[in-house]
C-alpha cells in the first residue's frame, strides 16, 4: 500500500543523531554522536529507594491519571529552584511540567505560530527543536553564530525584514551544538530587539546546571519584565534522560493555552517519574548531586580537549566549553566533512555532521559535533586519535 503523507511531514527526515544510534551496537564502536548524559551521573540507588517507597505507600497516585499542569509538589519545587538558581519566575509567570524539555519548545510554537509564520533560530541549532518547528509548518530562518552568541547585526536585519516572525529560539548557555555561551551584553541586546520587533523568545536551558568553569551569566528570562520569554528546562541532564521530565515557565496566560495543547498530546507527563523527581529534590541535596556531575564533566571535557590538542592538526578549530556536553569542531575548507565522517564510521567512530543542525537543510558545513559525556576515557583517547589520523590522511 502506498501512503499519502501530510504536507507537514512528507519532506521531514529522521534525526541524524537517532539514526546513528542504530549502529552503536557494533562491537568496538566509539560514539561521540549522542547527547546522552553519563550513566554514572544517574543516582540509581536513590531512585531505587524512592521508587520502592512510592509503590509501597502511594502506588495508586503513581499509577493513576493526574493533572496536565504537573504533580503539584514537583511544580512547586521546580518553581522554587529555577527562581533560586536562575532568577526565573515573576508574579505573572506559571510553571508546567512537560514530557522532556523538547515538548515545552514544541508546545510553545504550537500555541503561538500559525503555519507559515517564521521562527528565527541560531544557526546552527538543536535538531530536535528545528524539527519540531518544521513539523508545525513554521518557516525556519537561521542567524549565524559568533563566539559569544548570535550575530546581533544579522539578527536585527532578519527581524526587520521578516514581518511574520513570531518566535526567536535561543540556547544561550552551553549551546547545542556549539558548546558556547552567549555574553551578558548580547542577552540584554537580544531581549531589547525582541521588544522592539515584538517577538517571543524561547530560552532553552537544559544545560544551565552543568557549568564547570567560568562565571555564571544571568538568564534572559531573569530580565523579562513583561512575559516575553518562555523558559524551558529539563531533568534529563541532572537526574535521568529516560524519565522524560522537563518543565516550562512562562506568562500564566500562555501556560493556560499550553495546558490545552498538552492535553491533546499526552494528557500529562508520566506521574510516577514526576513523583520520583519531587522526592529526590525533597530527600536529597540536589546541589551536591549536581556538583558531582559538574566534576565528572569537567574531567571528561578536559580529557577530550587534551586529546584534541595532542592529536588534531592546527588547521582544525574547536571551542573550549565551560559546561554542557558538547564540543564543536570545524575543518579547513578543503576537507569534505561528509567524506571525513564516512571514513570515521568505517573505523567505528561516530560523530554528527554539522549539517544536521543547520536551519537550512540544504546548506553546507565544515563542522561536526563531539560529545564527551558518554564515552569512556579510553575511548575518548582512542577515538580522537583515529579522527586526527583521518584528517592528516585527508590533508
Amino acid at each position: 500500500m502506498e501512503f499519502q503523507f501530510s504536507d507537514k511531514l512528507r519532506e521531514m527526515k529522521p534525526s541524524a543523531i537517532r539514526e546513528i544510534f542504530k549502529s552503536l551496537g557494533t562491537p568496538g564502536a566509539i560514539s561521540f554522536a549522542g547527547g546522552n548524559p553519563a550513566p554514572e551521573s544517574f543516582p540509581v540507588d536513590a531512585i531505587a529507594e524512592i521508587s520502592a517507597d512510592i509503590f509501597k505507600n502511594n502506588a495508586a497516585a503513581a499509577l493513576q491519571y493526574s493533572t496536565t499542569e504537573g504533580y503539584p509538589k514537583l511544580r512547586e519545587l521546580v518553581a522554587d529552584r529555577i527562581k533560586t538558581k536562575f532568577s526565573v519566575g515573576r508574579d505573572f509567570d506559571s510553571t508546567i511540567i512537560t514530557s522532556g524539555g523538547q515538548q515545552g519548545i514544541e508546545l510553545a510554537c504550537k500555541v503561538l505560530c500559525n503555519e507559515g509564520d517564521t521562527v528565527i533560530a541560531e544557526n546552527p541549532s538543536f535538531i530536535g527543536a528545528l524539527n519540531a518547528f518544521r513539523s508545525l509548518g513554521a518557516n525556519l530562518v537561521g542567524v549565524d553564530m559568533e563566539e559569544d552568541g548570535i550575530n546581533l547585526a544579522a539578527l536585527e536585519e532578519t527581524l526587520k525584514n521578516t514581518p511574520n516572525a513570531k518566535l526567536l529560539y535561543l540556547i544561550p548557555t552551553f549551546h547545542n551544538p556549539c558548546g558556547t555561551c552567549m555574553s551578558y551584553e548580547k542577552r540584554v541586546a537580544v531581549l531589547a530587539l525582541a521588544k522592539k520587533y515584538d517577538v517571543i523568545i524561547i530560552e532553552d536551558n537544559p544545560y544551565g546546571e552543568l557549568r564547570f568553569a567560568g562565571e555564571e551569566i544571568p538568564t534572559i528570562k531573569s530580565m523579562d519584565d513583561e512575559g516575553r520569554v518562555v523558559y524551558c528546562g529539563s531533568f534529563s541532564k541532572i537526574l535521568s534522560a529516560g524519565m522524560r521530565v522537563g518543565f516550562l515557565c512562562a506568562h500564566e496566560d500562555l501556560v493556560a493555552k499550553i495546558v490545552v495543547a498538552k492535553q491533546v498530546e499526552d494528557v500529562h507527563t508520566n506521574i510516577f517519574f514526576q513523583m520520583i523527581c519531587a522526592e529526590f529534590m525533597t530527600r536529597y541535596n540536589m546541589d551536591e548531586h549536581v556538583e558531582t556531575i559538574r566534576a565528572l564533566y569537567r574531567r571528561k571535557a578536559n580529557r577530550m580537549l587534551d586529546a584534541l590538542d595532542r592529536e588534531m592538526p592546527d588547521c582544525v578549530k574547536y571551542a573550549r566549553p565551560e559546561g554542557g556536553l558538547f564540543l564543536w569542531c570545524t575543518l579547513p575548507d578543503h576537507i569534505d566533512v561528509s567524506d571525513f565522517i564516512n571514513r570515521a564510521k568505517e573505523q567505528l567512530v561516530f560523530v554528527v555532521t554539522g549539517k544536521a543542525f543547520n536551519c537550512d537543510e540544504n546548506a553546507g558545513t565544515h563542522s561536526f559535533r563531539l560529545n564527551y559525556s558518554m564515552p569512556s576515557d579510553e575511548n575518548i583517547d582512542k577515538g580522537i586519535r583515529i579522527l586526527g589520523d583521518i584528517i592528516r590522511d585527508m590533508m
